[in-house]
């Protein structure tokens, strides 16, 4: 599998549009660590080609947050859909860590 971070185009777009909210500017570095070690990750309940990345942070600009990476799988490639602070992790399908 090959995750297109940072350099895909896909990725470029996705990260553009996540700037674009003012809670995330500065969050780059952050959303390639959960990439690389997240604390959770669950498969999404409405489509099992997605994945959602989970780490939690004490200190963001709207308080203690979970950043979710959500990424999508084609094939053998995978691409970040988008980035976000949450109150709590969505349900689904916890495959890591395996509990």
């Amino acid at each position: 599998m090959r995750l297109f971070w940072p350099f895909g185009t896909r990725n470029r777009r996705a990260v553009a549009h996540i700037l674009q909210h003012p809670e995330m500017v500065g969050m780059e570095g952050e959303i390639e660590r959960v990439l690389q070690a997240p604390a959770e990750v669950r498969i999404s309940r409405s489509d099992s080609t997605v994945e959602l990345f989970y780490e939690y942070y004490t200190t963001t600009p709207v308080g203690g947050k979970w950043l979710c990476v959500v990424v999508k799988y084609a094939a053998d490639d995978g691409f970040v859909v988008t980035a976000y602070l949450t109150d709590r992790i969505k349900a689904g399908e916890c495959i890591w860590p395996k509990k």
